[in-house]
């Protein structure tokens, strides 16, 4: 019988072809978010959550961080969808623009740190896991 984890195996090629192939604002994003540089917290890039490979993710909060180009404008709706079947897997989803990593990275970091807070803070539910404060 297979797992629920066997399941989505064939993301994890994916996800280590799309971080073969990172954008030069997931390369900025990155160098700030690896190593524990963001206030000693645990970011992976494109990591696969369940059917889906997120740009990166802190699983110790259980926060998502997407960073939108211009493809995104024409996928809203996947990305609303996606949203909502990653909230229900206990994570908090936070989009950029591009444009914000190039432009305000200080505020994209403080915006991140915020939202790191506020997970720590109480986790959604997750199916077979407890979870609260």
């Amino acid at each position: 019988m297979k797992s629920r984890r066997d399941e989505h195996r064939h993301n994890v090629p994916a996800a280590r072809d799309l971080r073969a192939r990172e954008t030069p604002v997931e390369d900025i994003l990155w160098e700030e978010l690896r190593g524990r540089r963001l206030d000693g917290m645990k970011f992976r890039r494109q990591h696969p959550i369940g059917a889906f490979v997120v740009d990166f993710c802190c699983a110790e909060c259980r926060l998502v961080i997407e960073l939108d180009g211009e493809i995104h404008a024409k996928q809203r709706q996947q990305d609303t969808e996606r949203e909502a079947v990653l909230a229900l897997a206990g994570y908090r989803v936070i989009r950029f623009p591009n444009q914000s990593v190039r432009n305000a990275l200080p505020m994209v970091l403080e915006a991140i740190r915020l939202a790191a807070r506020e997970a720590s803070i109480w986790h959604a539910p997750v199916p077979g896991r407890r979870s609260g404060i």
